[in-house]
């Protein structure tokens, strides 16, 4: 059971990493297509930033259950966790370090990202294999992750004035969104002001 599961969340670290990537730089491939902002970063604010973890990782959760499911305990439950351990690790270290070296750098942002998909692998498996949690907790684990893909989607779109969900290089929330009026190009915020 062990082997089996590290090996499954040691490739989700991989694809995970590698997704969550791509995702960043989505919804400007996609044109600023707002629905594209639902996965992907749609501006530069820690909050988008979470989500780059979170959709691969779901996604990824779907595509391990029916191989694993019968050989592991918990699934739901480890994948919760997992899932929920990455924003935290990200949020934690990011505002640690950014107040400690005073500004950010892009190569500790990166470290950062990986490290918390790693840690949260690790939380995911951990679960896995552990003894099975009584039933009443592990109804839970679907009902996390509905909290957290429901949270993801609309605070996208509807973003509270709270620091995690402003975009540091202007100050301002919601999607951007690129205007071609009258041959001139821009990008403006669809959203508030700060």
């Amino acid at each position: 059971m062990g082997k089996t599961a590290l090996r499954w969340e040691m490739a989700g670290i991989v694809l995970i990493i590698l997704a969550g990537s791509a995702l960043h730089f989505a919804f400007e491939w996609a044109d600023y297509w707002r629905p594209a902002a639902l996965i992907a970063a749609a501006n530069e604010s820690t909050w988008e930033h979470l989500k780059l973890g979170f959709w691969p990782g779901l996604m990824f959760a779907l595509v391990e259950y029916p191989f694993i499911r019968k050989s592991v305990n918990n699934f739901w439950v480890a994948k919760a966790l997992g899932l929920l351990a990455m924003p935290t690790v990200i949020v934690v270290l990011f505002y640690g370090y950014t107040v400690l070296a005073g500004q950010n750098y892009l190569l500790a942002d990166i470290m950062t990202f990986i490290l918390a998909v790693i840690i949260g692998q690790l939380v995911s498996y951990r679960f896995l294999v552990t003894g099975e949690i009584r039933p009443a907790i592990q109804r839970h684990g679907p009902i996390g992750l509905a909290v957290m893909a429901v949270a993801f989607s609309l605070l996208t779109y509807y973003p509270p004035r709270f620091f995690l969900f402003e975009d540091p290089r202007t100050n301002e929330y919601g999607t951007l969104e690129y205007y071609d009026e009258l041959g001139a190009s821009h990008l403006e915020f669809v959203g508030s002001r700060g």
